[in-house]
């Protein structure tokens, strides 16, 4: 099959569903222009923070779309070319931007309180604290999983022949590794990772505290990038595995409880330029080189080797390794715990929630196309499968440096380096919004579980060093092939949760809920076959730390179905919302 041909077809359904598909739901949800959203009304400096659109959407896409859309379709693509596309195109379009949209909707009507506040609204406080619960496990899953992931790739090296260069080369750094010389691809990303980490005090400072103009700041930040790469390619950081994870959490616990426009906003829209930048060379090198003949490597149907290799059968399993490219719960707590305390008007949480998700889905298709194009199907195994630390993150830069090269004629090194920035930077965010988000819930924990909580519980950085040292706990024992699957199950789990809740906010208003319902199904089931499957797999391996984390998410998931059920059997009545003004119930 022809390269090109995954990208022309996706690209304009994603467009038809943003201008039918999310007005037709904007609809139902009852969208108001004239309403005042919560950034304006809480405005607090710290967590309340009004933003212009563009400033929001980058945060927002810079935390939902970091290794998630990234990973999850190299993991996926033993299955095959062909279900990978379809779920990611049509999950996108009617699971995962459905979910966005209405979580930060919701959210936004409901004083920028999370999706477990709205579960507390609409079923009580006991269903709350459960909630409460499996989202921390799951953040702590995610956060682990992702430490784990990219400690490994900021260490990453290449044998220079795979990026096109000879040994006498003086562009990159090198080392001698079995016995070849390899590039310190991994070490250029750590340099620039940590350069524009420096740099984002500056940029937010510029823009909240000083109101410069947008188009500045925006050049700044776009020179903290270009600068981070040309540091880098001089000073590339050499550190072990060990050594990053330990520097990344001390990171994340900094950034997650410091004020939002210090360091993760403005470190979100700095780093997704890169991202644009990156989204837009995978669909241009995907037609160029579709134009140019270029074909899929892999095959199109594989679901025989995927069992194999011990991914699983194609449902549950495919369903829950694509996470972010098509659906993710952690998508709901980004927009009920940062984006929507920082939207300025209800429209633009469609262009944010819908939007972004539909631009992440388009990320992954580009992916599907660097690794189905640039890696051999033998070298992806190899890479992935092959009973070595599994690198997925090399797996994809090492396919776009082969797709930009052969579409855009851009150097193999170049697109290679460039796919692993790409990466590495949003991993990073990825964690610190993580860590910041757990910081809430574990907030809103103890101010239900106590009628006077200590002073010492509500401490912004005794909640961050919880979070820190449970993500450390899974990110040290086990490896990103092993978090990986538990971490998708409960990630899907709980965009299934979100839509209920979601479902129940609507019905309460006497709305559709139709568009909501029927994902929140077929999520459900899906999810919860998974943790069966994986529960059995675990107690075989007597791997008893994800074993146990299982069985709490099975326990977890049976108490929130009990008691939602016994709500609906018993007939209680929905709160009418958390927000202080009543609603206006639209038109269908």
């Amino acid at each position: 099959m022809n390269v090109m041909i995954l990208m022309v077809v996706a690209l304009p359904l994603f467009v038809l569903a943003y201008l039918l598909y999310s007005r037709y739901i904007a609809r139902q949800m009852g969208e108001d222009r004239s309403r005042q959203t919560p950034a304006v009304a809480l405005c607090d400096g710290r967590d309340y923070c009004p933003s212009r659109g563009w400033v929001v959407f980058a945060h927002h896409f810079a935390s939902i779309a970091g290794a998630g859309p990234i990973i999850g379709p190299v993991a996926a693509l033993m299955w095959g070319v062909g279900p990978v596309w379809l779920w990611i195109v049509l999950g996108g379009i009617f699971v995962g931007a459905v979910h966005d949209y209405t979580a930060l909707f919701v959210s936004i009507r409901e004083k920028g309180h999370s999706i477990a506040e709205v579960v507390r609204a609409t079923l009580g406080t006991g269903p709350f604290l459960l909630m409460v619960g499996f989202i921390i496990m799951m953040l702590v899953l995610v956060t682990g999983c992702f430490l784990r992931l990219s400690a490994v790739a900021l260490t990453s090296t290449v044998p220079l022949t795979a990026l096109g260069l000879p040994p006498t080369q003086a562009l990159v750094q090198t080392v001698e590794k079995d016995g070849a010389v390899h590039g310190m691809i991994g070490g250029i990303a750590s340099t620039s990772v940590i350069v524009i980490t420096l740099m984002a005090p500056l940029v937010g400072y510029l823009h909240y505290r000083r109101s410069a103009n947008l188009a500045l700041v925006s050049l700044l930040a776009i020179g903290a990038c270009v600068l981070g790469v040309a540091v880098g390619l001089w000073l590339p950081v050499r550190m072990s595995i060990e050594q990053w994870t330990l520097a990344l959490s001390a990171y994340t616990l900094v950034a997650s409880a410091i004020p939002v426009w210090v360091l993760l906003q403005p470190r979100d829209f700095t780093n997704v330029f890169i991202l644009y930048l990156g989204v837009g060379l995978l669909v241009a090198g995907a037609v160029a080189t579709g134009l140019g003949g270029g074909q899929i490597q892999h095959p199109l149907w594989n679901p025989q080797e995927a069992r194999g290799v011990g991914l699983g059968f194609l449902w549950p399993a495919l369903f829950i390794t694509v996470a972010c490219g098509a659906v993710s719960g952690f998508h709901a707590l980004v927009a009920g715990g940062t984006v929507s305390k920082q939207v300025m008007s209800e429209p633009a949480a469609r262009q944010i929630g819908y939007g972004a998700m539909l631009l992440e889905s388009l990320l992954a298709v580009g992916v599907v196309c660097a690794i189905g194009f640039g890696l051999s199907h033998a070298s992806y195994r190899q890479i992935l499968y092959s009973g070595k630390a599994s690198n997925p993150v090399l797996a994809f830069a090492l396919g776009m440096g082969e797709l930009l090269k052969a579409g855009l004629g851009i150097p193999t090194f170049a697109g290679t380096i460039f796919g692993i920035l790409m990466v590495e930077g949003f991993i990073a965010t990825s964690l610190d919004t993580a860590v910041r988000l757990t910081r809430y819930l574990l907030d809103e924990f103890w101010t239900t579980v106590c009628r006077t909580p200590p002073r010492l519980v509500r401490h912004p950085w005794f909640n961050s060093g919880i979070a820190v040292a449970l993500m450390l706990l899974f990110a040290w024992t086990n490896a990103f092939q092993a978090i990986w699957p538990l971490f998708g199950t409960a990630n899907q789990l709980l965009a299934a949760f979100t839509l209920i809740a979601v479902t129940a906010w609507l019905a309460a208003r006497g709305r559709r809920v139709w568009f909501a319902a029927a994902p929140a199904v077929f999520m459900l089931v899906t999810t919860c076959a998974s943790l069966i499957i994986l529960g059995l797999k675990y107690r075989r391996e007597h791997n008893w730390l994800l074993g146990v984390t299982d069985a709490v998410l099975i326990a977890l998931t049976v108490c929130l179905l009990t008691w939602a059920v016994r709500c609906l059997i018993s007939g209680r009545k929905a709160a009418p919302s958390l927000a202080t003004e009543g609603e206006r119930p639209s038109s269908p």
